[in-house]
């Protein structure tokens, strides 16, 4: 008898015409977000010829004044007010994904609505998720703001506002989600953002240069070892015990198992999913990014205090998403160091805990490109050749292949070229990669945002979303986490942070 799966993808997301083939497309979907993403990165690179050409895009940072939450990124364009920053923004974006929209084969005049509304509300939800009594994560920062409490979200709050705005107008307000229904993008959004973001791995590992060796070979020996152990391990969880069919257990695998939504995008194009599966995981990673980020600091500080490499490793291999792996380790790092302190008179220096974790991440986020190649040869070559009983060509392979891993992995070797071939231009590069994150910030949240509105919750709940959720929740806190903990304590317990100086 053949083995019975759950599909999770609702009626609603058949409704909103997710699957349906563009009218007349010029540019597959695929190959636009390549090209999207790599626009926004070359543009960033006129710093290095004397002209930001996105120095006008608006920079949401913490604030308790909305007057000063948003900045102009470049330096050239203090003069501007924030709300000019946020137009000039929004007229670049339209113009950008506007063509791109034309490209697809979509309506320019629907368009300019539906974008406009979608706009509005993800930045909306980005400097909302950005008060600091939201994000505010270490005791400097609280200070800074003159507040006493923060629920410590770091920005990456706005990510989960902007799903349930989304989610309360795509259940509740189908005439407003039907009106933005043209600019309704979540893929396209999600996958020119990870091009834009192998730059910022790329200074990531410019920056992380100056720690020792010995760090950086134990991150990349414990994201191999994590890795390969994780995703085996959930795949075949969610496949035997949940039944899920091989369509939903790879993402999910992916997605649980190190980088969150990034890995779980790159294998849904890998294996050819369907979009919704990899969305549907890419929303439950951010919720579940936010539950880590509150407890592991603190636990990191309770009982690896002795042990405070370990205590960054542990963030980067067990906290899902870069920011709030990072922010993780900013706060062990703050937590660990002052425990160390009280109970054992220690004065470690300040940074690289946090080190530890970045270091780590930037392995993972390494790793991405590479593991959705082995996927997409996999799924052609074995899985599929056998359902088919015909041979998969190279030229099938390629074609499953997702472009905008080539988009990722280019920028993250273009910036590390550049970066190691002449490092007195490292701060031109960071200046650069500064301004093109600010636009990768925005197509994150326009995704989540996105996600919700295509999203029937009450028809996922009943198709079997719930069990999605309860498998995350099982294999993140009763397996992943300890075994990441398990893996950093043998790569990381034998070497300390320097002492502080004084």
């Amino acid at each position: 008898m053949q083995q019975q799966t759950i599909d999770l993808t609702s009626k609603a997301a058949t409704d909103c015409n997710l699957a349906e083939p563009p009218r007349h497309a010029r540019i597959s979907e695929d190959w636009l977000s390549l090209w999207t993403g790599l626009a926004v990165f070359l543009l960033s690179l006129g710093v290095f010829f004397g002209v930001e050409l996105l120095g006008f895009g608006a920079k949401v940072g913490t604030w308790t004044e909305l007057s000063k939450a948003i900045t102009p990124v470049g330096a050239t364009y203090k003069w501007m007010s924030g709300w000019l920053a946020v137009v000039s923004t929004y007229v670049f974006m339209l113009s950008l994904l506007g063509l791109g929209n034309w490209l697809l084969g979509g309506n320019p005049r629907k368009f300019f609505v539906a974008f406009t509304l979608a706009f509005a509300i993800s930045f909306g939800c980005w400097v909302l998720g950005n008060y600091a009594n939201i994000a505010a994560t270490t005791p400097a920062e609280l200070q800074k703001f003159g507040i006493t409490w923060s629920l410590k979200l770091t920005g990456e709050a706005g990510f989960v506002l902007a799903l349930l705005a989304g989610l309360l107008i795509g259940n509740f307000f189908p005439r407003l989600a039907a009106l933005m229904q043209e600019a309704v993008k979540p893929e396209l959004f999600v996958k020119a953002a990870i091009v834009i973001m192998g730059a910022g791995v790329g200074i990531k590992a410019l920056e992380n240069s100056s720690l020792a060796w010995g760090i950086m070979f134990r991150g990349f020996c414990a994201i191999v070892e994590a890795y390969l152990i994780y995703w085996a391990v959930i795949y075949y969880i969610a496949r035997k015990y949940f039944k899920f069919s091989r369509e939903w257990a790879a993402p999910l695998a992916s997605g649980i198992s190190i980088c969150g939504v990034s890995a779980a995008i790159a294998t849904g194009g890998a294996i050819r999913a369907r979009p919704m599966v990899p969305i549907m995981v890419s929303s439950l990673v951010v919720i579940f990014a936010v539950v880590e980020l509150l407890i592991l600091p603190f636990a990191a500080a309770q009982w690896l205090y002795k042990y405070p490499m370990v205590a960054g490793a542990w963030m980067g291999l067990a906290v899902k998403t870069d920011g709030a792996a990072v922010a993780s380790g900013a706060i062990a790092d703050s937590l660990v160091r002052a425990k160390a302190m009280s109970t054992m008179g220690v004065n470690y220096a300040g940074g690289w805990i946090m080190g530890a974790s970045a270091t780590v991440k930037v392995f993972i986020d390494v790793f991405i490109g590479v593991w959705a190649f082995v996927l997409a040869w996999v799924w052609s070559t074995k899985i599929e050749k056998r359902e088919a009983g015909s041979k998969v060509s190279v030229g099938m392979i390629w074609q499953r292949f997702p472009k905008f891993v080539l988009g990722y992995v280019g920028t993250f070797l273009i910036v590390l070229i550049l970066g190691l071939a002449a490092p007195g231009m490292v701060a031109k590069t960071k200046s650069a990669m500064g301004q093109a994150n600010v636009f990768r910030g925005i197509f994150f949240v326009m995704t989540f945002f996105t996600i919700g509105v295509l999203s029937n919750f009450r028809k996922l709940w009943e198709e079997g979303i719930g069990r999605l959720a309860l498998v995350y929740i099982l294999c993140l806190f009763g397996y992943i986490i300890w075994i990441g903990l398990g893996i950093a304590f043998v790569f990381f317990h034998a070497i300390v942070p320097p002492l502080a100086k004084g």
